[in-house]
């Protein structure tokens, strides 16, 4: 674990004073606590990960793939010297922002809410942390969210800047949709938040706890993406020994993730995956032993990759704990070949299906015209606490946000279910 320099006392601020109920516990132990016990994350239980949550009994969710995150996050960086707690934190509070139908239902809400500078679920997360998910308030009874500490805080931040400095999107995320949303931390309102707890950061550099958060999620979703599509029937790594059946799925790995590698390096990819003892060389057909063995294959990819990561690190920066600003994780050309593959063989086999596009076609729809009778109906239409936000807003780009706010707070089933209720007819 770091040193109690490492993590100072600025690192262990909260924005609103709270001294501790139980002295043992470490203000990161606490920050946990919070996030595990919120209504946020255990919404993610209804929400799409890749295909929608009530598909087929095996597949991830957005709470289980959280859960899955925060494990091999925790683990890799306990590993490097980080705070477990701070780190499985961040992970827990990676997807909290994400709207009903994921990322799909993110691009929606992008495209309506230009006119409040609109809609990334990053930003979404911070917004959830800082003020949306009520456990504290400060002086002048505004909510302040869960009032996490600010290390922890900076670890939950993927991408530490506004929409304005954002770069322009460019491929597939891992559900099949475009990447036409920019990447960005904090809206312009919650702006006050973010520079407290960036304070004292250089640039727009992230902490090491918050890139363990990003590679966990990375490494997380392609290797299980992988697992569930050979279960559900899609994927059969055996066809993967015809060369003109890898060309294809490469082209996807080009369009989606890497453009410009060639056949020849992914080819290799793939043969240092293979070369893993667990990796399936005849077809699935869901017996016990090759359920066994897809989870072996699961454990040994995700213990390779950390591993891999660590030992690169180390050789930059030593053998020490690494925490906060004094390192930054190495992450070997093999392992990004690695996981490219995997997330390129699941996309070109599940997230390219025909059946899909429609599917995302309507839920889009949904979503738009979810928030336009929302908007024309507000506030009534809104929960007591969004109610109380839009009336108190001050001009009509924060009262669009608070909309926002509403529909990004739906499940998949409930955003269908406030459909039927309110748009019937139109």
């Amino acid at each position: 674990m770091g040193s109690r320099e490492q993590y100072d006392e600025s690192a262990r601020a909260r924005w609103v004073d709270e001294p501790p109920k139980r002295p043992e516990r470490t203000p990161f132990e606490r920050d946990r606590a919070r996030v595990v016990h919120s209504a946020a994350l255990r919404r993610l239980a209804a929400k799409t990960q890749v295909v929608g949550p009530h598909t087929h009994d095996f597949v991830r969710n957005r709470l289980t793939h959280t859960l899955e995150v925060a494990q091999v996050a925790r683990d890799l960086g306990r590993t490097l010297g980080c705070d477990p707690d701070i780190v499985e934190t961040a992970a827990l509070s990676h997807d909290l922002g994400h709207p009903p139908f994921g990322h799909n239902g993110e691009r929606a809400l992008d495209e309506l809410s230009e006119g409040c500078g609109g809609f990334e679920g990053n930003a979404q997360s911070l917004r959830i942390l800082t003020r949306l998910e009520a456990k504290t308030v400060d002086a002048d009874g505004r909510s302040v969210g869960l009032n996490l500490t600010r290390a922890t805080l900076d670890a939950s931040t993927k991408y530490p800047w506004s929409r304005s400095a954002a770069a322009s999107p460019a491929g597939s995320f891992a559900d099949g949709t475009p990447r036409s949303v920019r990447k960005f931390g904090v809206y312009e309102d919650d702006l006050p938040a973010f520079t407290w707890l960036r304070e004292g950061v250089e640039s727009e550099k992230r902490c090491v706890e918050a890139q363990v958060m990003d590679l966990a999620d990375d490494v997380a979703y392609s290797v299980h993406d992988l697992e569930d599509g050979i279960v559900a029937g899609p994927v059969d790594l055996s066809l993967l020994g015809d060369p003109e059946e890898r060309a294809a799925v490469w082209a996807t790995v080009r369009d989606w993730y890497l453009p410009g590698v060639e056949d020849a390096v992914l080819d290799a990819a793939l043969g240092g995956l293979q070369a893993v003892g667990s990796w399936p060389t005849t077809p699935y057909h869901g017996t016990r032993i090759e359920l066994a063995a897809l989870k072996n294959l699961t454990s040994d990819l995700i213990g390779l990759f950390c591993t891999d990561v660590q030992r690169a690190t180390y050789e930059v920066y030593g053998a020490r704990p690494l925490a906060r600003y004094d390192a930054d994780l190495v992450v070997p050309r093999e392992t990004q070949l690695a996981i490219a593959v995997l997330k390129g063989i699941a996309a070109h086999y599940v997230m390219r299906a025909d059946d899909r596009v429609a599917i995302l076609d309507r839920q889009r729809s949904l979503v738009a015209e979810l928030l336009d009778v929302l908007r024309a109906r507000a506030p009534e239409g809104l929960q007591p606490a969004f109610r109380a936000d839009f009336e108190a807003a001050e001009c009509d780009a924060a009262r669009l946000r608070v909309v926002v706010d509403q529909v990004a707070s739906l499940t998949d089933a409930s955003a269908v279910d406030w459909h039927a209720r309110l748009c019937r007819g139109r």
